[in-house]
């Protein structure tokens, strides 16, 4: 059921995608899975996750910054993923993570396609396909006040739920092939079987 969403979603080189699942279920590959089988596949895919850098320095990753814009900010300035990511894919892993003003930022960004960097006031325009993905219940964030209701229904255009693979004990052993097909690539070695 995924792969059919996936294949359908992929055509259209900017409709926002949401991928729901636990840790592990394999969002990531999602995210590229469709990237690639998109009209932008010729473009970047650029990953970020957004738990991992701190919340006051998200909207300067995302978004770049201007000279000067704070101290220690490059006297060139930066330019942001969103701009790295100019007709192609940027995946946002944890979106959950984003703090309020990085959410407001960026629902700027999804409704009108354009965004400043941080500490300018040239409005900047890009063409960038947003897939965001997180194992946090948005809607009970959205509830909670955690989590703009109107971003979330911006990154929900296409919602993907991923299912545990205790939900789909039939693709262990196949993800089980790959993995020790990957590791015997990787080592040069034969390996032909796991242990119990």
């Amino acid at each position: 059921d995924v792969m059919e969403v996936l294949t359908k979603v992929s055509k259209s080189p900017d409709t926002s995608v949401l991928i729901l699942g636990e840790t592990g279920t394999g969002k990531e590959l999602i995210a590229k899975a469709i990237h690639y089988r998109s009209p932008n596949f010729e473009g970047p895919m650029i990953s970020v996750n957004c738990a991992a850098i701190p919340k006051d320095l998200i909207e300067s990753e995302l978004f770049g910054y201007e000279r000067g814009a704070f101290s220690g900010a490059d006297k060139a300035g930066k330019a942001g993923l969103v701009e790295k990511a100019a007709e192609g894919t940027l995946f946002l892993d944890e979106v959950g993570d984003l703090s309020q003003e990085a959410q407001a930022k960026l629902l700027r960004f999804l409704e009108e396609g354009e965004y400043y960097r941080v500490g300018g006031t040239k409005k900047r325009m890009a063409q960038t396909r947003i897939v965001a993905a997180t194992n946090m219940n948005l809607p009970d964030m959205v509830e909670d006040g955690r989590f703009r209701q109107d971003l979330y229904h911006r990154l929900a255009v296409i919602r993907i739920e991923v299912p545990s693979l205790n939900q789909r004990r039939e693709d262990i052993v196949p993800i089980a092939k790959h993995y020790l097909l990957e590791f015997a690539r990787k080592f040069g070695k034969t390996f032909t079987a796991i242990a119990a």
